[in-house]
C-alpha cells in the first residue's frame, strides 16, 4: 500500500513539473474547465435520478385517512430530516446550510478555497432531505457541489488563486447547466449570482464547462427537459400590460418569499436545542404537506401539470379533492400554496434539512403566474394563456428572489426550447426587478454576507475597500509615552524610535493624543527643561478626522485619507484604547494588490 501511495506521489509531482514546462496556464485551465463540467454534470444527473426514483417509490404507497389525504406523507419528512441530521452530525461534522452563501464567502474572503468534503456533503444531505419530501430545491446544493469540485480540482493541480476561483465558477455553471440542460443559464448564473465579470477570459471556460455538463446530462438522461413544454401562439402588443401587472404581482410575491423565509429560519435559529428544532419542524412540515401535497419535495411534477393547462394533480391525495371543480376554490387553493411554499421551504431548512431556494422560487413563480392568469380569465378579461403566464412568472419571481434577471430569462427560454416568450420575459422580469430592488438590495444568497461586509460585487473598487482586512494593515511599531511622562522620557523614546510620531496614552492605555517630532525639535536639546516639561503639554492638536475606530467601515477610512490628505490615521477601538496607526501608503498599496488579485483580466 505504501509503495502505491509513493508511486502516485512521484507520478503526481512529475506531471505537475511537466505541465508547468509544456502547457500554458490558459490552455490547462480550459482543459480543466471541461473536466469540471463533466464531473458537475455527472453529479447533477446522480442527484436528480436518486431523488426522482425515491420520490416515485415512496408516493406509490398510500394510507388514506377518514378526511382523505395520505397518512404516510405525515411521516416521510420527519424520516428525511432525521437522516439528514444524523449524516451532518456524524459524517460531515459541520454545518451545510444553503451552501451558496458559503461559496460566495469563499470567493470574497478565502481565495475560492472550499473543503473537499463539500464535494459530497450537500449532494448526500439534500438527497436525503428532498427524497423524503423536504420542500426545498436541489439546484443550490448541486451548484455548491459543483463549486467544491472546481475548487478542489484547481487546488489539486496547484493553480493560482485566480484560476481556482474560475474553476469554482465553472463547477457551478456546469451544475446548473446539467440539472436543467441549459448551458447559457448556467453561465449567466455564475455571472449574476457569483458576480463574475463578463469578460473574454471568464466566458470561455464557463461556457466550456456548461456545455460539457449539458452534454453529459443529455447523454445519460435523454432529450427531455425539466419542463417538457413548447410555447404555442404569439404574444401580441395588447398583452404587454397584462405582463406588466404580472411583474408587479411577482415582485410582491418575491418580497414575501424573502421576508417570510428569513422570519421562519430566524425563529428556528432561536431554538438552541437541535432536537427541539427537528421535532417542531418535522411535525409542522408533515402537516403542511399532508394538507397541501404539492409541497412534497421539489414540486416540479405539479408545476409541469400547470404548464400543460391542468390543475388536477394539485388535488391528488388532498383533503380538498372534493372541491377541485370549483374554480374559485382552485384559485384560493393555489394562492395558499404560494404562501405556504415559502413557509415549508424555510421550515425544512430551519429544522435541519438541507436544500436551496432556487427550485422553490421557480415553483412559486409558476403558481403565481398561473394564479394571476386564471383570475384574469375568471373575471371575464380577454383570455390569456395560463402556461405562458406560469412560465413568465417563474422567471419574474426568480429575478426578484435571486436578483439574476438574465439567468432567469434565458433559463425559461432554454427549457421551453425557444424564444417565443422573450418580450414578456423581459417585460415582467424588468418590472419585478425594479419593484423589488428598493426593498431588497441583494439576492437571497448574498444579503447576509452584504450585511457583514463580506460580499464581492461587480464593483471591484468598492469591493476592494469593503473586503480588505484593515486589521492586518495596522502598524504598531510606534514608541508610546504616558501622560505622566516628562520631556526626559520623551527624549529617551526618540532615541530608540524609528518613527517621528509618538502616541500619548493614559495609564490604562486609553488614547490621549500624539506628539510630532517636528513640534519638539526646538526644545529637545534643552536639558534644563527635561524635568519640568510634561509630555501632555507638548501634544499636537488633532481632530476627529485624524482618528478611526476599528469598527468603522473601510470606505469611511479611505475617505479620511482622501479628503483630509493625511499620511497616517490613529486607530483606536470602540472603548478608546490605542491600537496603532494606518499608513496611507500601505493602505493604498494593499488596495492595488487586492484589485490585481480579483481582476478577471
Amino acid at each position: 500500500m505504501n509503495s502505491v501511495i509513493k508511486t502516485f506521489k512521484d507520478t503526481y509531482k512529475r506531471f505537475i513539473v511537466w505541465r508547468m514546462r509544456h502547457v500554458s496556464d490558459r490552455v490547462f485551465l480550459l482543459a480543466l474547465s471541461v473536466v469540471v463540467g463533466i464531473l458537475a454534470g455527472l453529479a447533477a444527473v446522480v442527484l436528480k435520478t436518486l431523488v426522482h426514483v425515491t420520490n416515485r417509490w415512496l408516493l406509490q404507497f398510500n394510507i388514506p385517512t377518514f378526511v382523505g389525504g395520505n397518512l404516510l406523507i405525515l411521516l416521510y419528512p420527519a424520516i428525511g430530516i432525521l437522516l439528514t441530521i444524523l449524516f451532518v452530525r456524524y459524517v460531515v461534522k459541520g454545518n451545510i446550510g444553503h451552501g451558496l452563501p458559503s461559496v460566495l464567502l469563499s470567493l470574497s474572503r478565502k481565495g475560492g478555497v472550499l473543503p473537499a468534503r463539500n464535494m459530497y456533503s450537500s449532494l448526500v444531505a439534500s438527497t436525503l432531505t428532498v427524497a423524503f419530501g423536504g420542500s426545498v430545491g436541489l439546484e443550490a446544493p448541486i451548484a455548491s457541489t459543483g463549486s467544491a469540485i472546481g475548487s478542489n480540482v484547481g487546488r489539486f493541480f496547484r493553480l493560482s488563486a485566480h484560476d481556482v476561483k474560475m474553476l469554482l465558477g465553472c463547477g457551478a455553471a456546469g451544475a446548473i447547466a446539467g440539472i436543467f440542460k441549459a448551458p447559457i443559464a448556467g453561465v449567466l448564473f455564475v455571472i449574476e449570482v457569483f458576480m463574475f465579470d463578463m469578460t473574454a477570459t471568464a466566458i470561455l471556460p464557463l461556457m466550456l464547462s456548461a456545455v460539457s455538463a449539458s452534454t453529459v446530462a443529455y447523454f445519460l438522461m435523454g432529450n427531455d427537459l425539466q419542463f417538457a413544454f413548447r410555447v404555442v401562439g404569439e404574444v401580441g402588443l395588447s398583452q404587454i400590460p397584462y405582463y406588466i401587472v404580472l411583474g408587479v404581482f411577482c415582485a410582491a410575491v418575491s418580497i414575501y418569499f424573502l421576508r417570510i423565509t428569513d422570519k421562519v429560519e430566524e425563529w428556528f435559529a432561536r431554538r438552541r436545542n437541535q432536537a427541539t428544532r427537528a421535532v417542531i419542524g418535522s411535525i409542522a412540515l408533515g402537516l403542511l404537506i399532508f394538507l397541501f401535497p404539492p409541497l412534497f419535495g421539489e414540486g416540479y411534477s405539479f408545476l409541469t401539470e400547470l404548464l400543460n393547462g391542468s390543475d388536477e394533480l394539485l388535488f391528488d391525495h388532498s383533503v380538498f379533492a372534493a372541491f377541485k371543480d370549483n374554480n374559485w376554490i382552485v384559485l384560493a387553493y393555489i394562492l395558499i400554496l404560494i404562501l405556504t411554499k415559502a413557509v415549508a421551504t424555510a421550515t425544512t431548512i430551519g429544522c435541519g434539512g438541507v436544500g436551496g431556494t432556487f427550485g422553490p422560487s421557480l415553483i412559486i413563480g409558476g403558481m403565481a403566474g398561473y394564479f394571476l392568469c386564471m383570475l384574469s380569465n375568471q373575471i371575464g378579461l380577454p383570455e390569456q394563456s395560463t402556461a405562458n403566464f406560469a412560465l413568465v412568472g417563474m422567471a419574474a419571481v426568480m429575478t426578484g428572489v435571486m436578483h439574476a434577471p438574465f439567468m432567469a430569462i434565458f433559463l425559461i427560454a432554454e427549457i421551453t426550447g425557444g424564444y417565443a416568450l422573450m418580450v414578456p420575459l423581459l417585460v415582467a422580469s424588468s418590472v419585478t426587478y425594479l419593484c423589488v430592488s428598493p426593498f431588497e438590495k441583494h439576492s437571497i444568497y448574498a444579503r447576509k454576507l452584504a450585511e457583514k461586509g463580506d460580499l464581492m460585487t461587480h464593483d471591484k473598487d468598492r469591493s476592494a475597500w469593503q473586503l480588505m482586512d484593515m486589521r492586518k494593515l495596522i502598524e504598531t511599531n510606534f514608541v508610546i509615552v504616558r501622560e505622566e511622562d516628562k520631556l526626559r522620557d520623551l527624549v529617551e523614546a526618540i532615541k530608540y524610535s524609528k518613527r517621528n510620531v509618538f502616541p500619548v496614552l493614559s495609564d490604562d492605555d486609553k488614547f490621549l493624543g500624539v506628539i510630532l517630532l517636528d513640534d519638539v525639535r526646538h526644545i529637545m536639546f534643552q536639558p534644563e527643561h527635561y524635568d519640568d516639561t510634561a509630555v501632555i503639554d507638548l501634544m499636537h492638536p488633532i481632530s476627529e478626522g485624524d482618528i478611526v475606530r476599528i469598527s468603522d467601515p473601510p470606505n469611511e477610512v479611505v475617505n479620511k485619507f482622501r479628503i483630509g490628505n493625511r499620511y497616517n490615521l490613529i486607530v483606536i477601538d470602540d472603548q478608546g484604547y490605542y491600537l496603532g496607526f494606518l499608513s496611507r501608503a500601505n493602505t493604498f498599496s494593499a488596495y492595488r494588490r487586492f484589485v490585481s488579485e480579483v481582476s478577471e483580466e
